[in-house]
């Protein structure tokens, strides 16, 4: 049997060389065709497409629906107890409309409302030694307010830093109303928990929700009547300054605000 040589255009016999290379010219234009298909290809999975040897069309990336979203956290005054949510009571006194009053014993801020009203927020005051009382005027106030710790309490704790920028990490909290010329302040606080309680170095703290509604309320001049500890028995009979004898503080809707 004679083989059959192969000729090129010319009608040459080709040598087995030029005929190998026309051979591997074949194959690889055959291999890069099928390459091709599979990447035109609809719904080509990406293990297959891997094992092929090329990248993956890259897949579209789509928001998390409701259910996989980030669920928001309650607001704070859903985590007090109810006597120290903010709500609006019945209080009679000779205090004009728009004073502060700060019923220390009982851990309670009146604004008053006038008409034998007031709006009660619970608050954190003064720990033991460091409660005080007296008539201050609101002389400043603040949004998200840098801390300048006073040196008496770096003496105390003297690792505490000399300032500390406002932000939500801040003791000082989202408000700040500044007390006359005194170290003291109405503040928020980032710690809900300490409402209630006398834990301060004497200023007086809300919840943030809280001391944003009240210093929307406030103006600079503002009258703070600040009660000392030893008046909370007076506060539970409902006498607070102007407020006549037996008299008890009820509460009411904070939706009945006008």
């Amino acid at each position: 049997m004679h083989r059959t040589a192969m000729l090129d255009r010319q009608g040459h016999p080709m040598t087995q060389q030029v005929f190998g290379r026309h051979r591997l010219m074949q194959r690889t234009v055959s291999m890069i065709a099928i390459a091709a298909a599979f990447v035109l290809a609809p719904g080509m999975s990406t293990s297959h497409a891997q094992s092929l040897g090329y990248a993956p069309v890259e897949q579209r990336v789509f928001p998390p629906d409701d259910a996989t979203a980030p669920a928001v956290e309650a607001d704070e005054d859903s985590l007090l107890p109810d006597r120290l949510r903010r709500t609006v009571v019945t209080l009679e006194t000779r205090e004009a409309p728009g004073t502060i009053i700060i019923d220390t014993g009982n851990t309670y801020l009146y604004y008053v409302l006038g008409g034998g009203r007031a709006l009660r927020y619970g608050v954190g005051v003064g720990r033991e030694g460091f409660t005080w009382s007296g008539v201050q005027t609101v002389t400043r106030k603040a949004e998200w307010p840098d801390w300048h710790p006073p040196a008496q309490m770096i003496a105390r704790q003297p690792y505490l830093p000399r300032f500390m920028a406002g932000g939500p990490g801040n003791p000082l909290g989202a408000r700040a109303m500044y007390l006359g010329s005194s170290e003291y302040r109405i503040h928020g606080t980032n710690d809900p928990t300490t409402i209630g309680k006398f834990v301060s170095s004497g200023c007086v703290r809300l919840t943030n929700e809280d001391v944003s509604d009240l210093f929307s309320r406030v103006q600079v001049g503002t009258k703070v009547v600040v009660l000392p500890k030893t008046a909370s028995l007076q506060a539970r009979a409902g006498r607070l300054p102007g407020v006549p004898s037996g008299r008890q503080a009820m509460s009411l809707p904070v939706a009945t605000i006008n």
